[in-house]
């Protein structure tokens, strides 16, 4: 007896129809609802306080590639390397916030892209992020003329903390 050949792109078809049916309306020409805030209430989330990113930091072993490709993209200047951030390239975001692109500081560091959260008290975040299960990494440091910075990593994810 020969093998029946399956005709995958029917089976696709049938799973698919069984998937979407639940979700059809929902794919209809209006049922969308629209977003209808008016500007004025988008004013006022704003104006809450809000988790704001102060540093992103991109750590890679090809810092020139990096800084040339955001440069063009986002058309945006690179101050030179910057000693008090580990050597960082850094850049003036729009929103007031930095970044910055560096080599790693040692053999064992990988690549990453570690925001760094502004909060209002640095060890108590810390504390926090401790509680809540979290690697602390790098206790708060000082550094001088720019605030106090700390690294806690939670579920593989390296996070950043900032307190100016």
């Amino acid at each position: 007896m020969e093998p029946q050949k399956i005709n995958r792109r029917r089976m696709l078809k049938g799973s698919m129809a069984l998937f979407l049916a639940p979700w059809a309306s929902a794919l209809e020409p209006g049922s969308i609802e629209k977003d209808d805030r008016s500007p004025t209430d988008c004013e006022s989330i704003k104006a809450q306080k809000q988790m704001n990113i102060h540093y992103l930091e991109i750590v890679t072993p090809d810092v020139d590639v990096s800084v040339a490709l955001y440069s063009e993209i986002h058309d945006i200047t690179f101050n030179p390397a910057d000693p008090m951030l580990g050597g960082a390239q850094t850049a003036k975001l729009p929103n007031g916030g930095m970044l910055g692109i560096r080599s790693p500081l040692r053999d064992t560091e990988a690549p990453v892209v570690r925001p760094y959260y502004l909060v209002e008290d640095i060890d108590q975040a810390v504390t926090a992020a401790a509680k809540s299960g979290a690697e602390i990494a790098m206790m708060p440091m000082e550094i001088p003329g720019r605030g106090k910075f700390a690294i806690f990593i939670l579920g593989g994810i390296e996070t950043g903390l900032w307190e100016v």
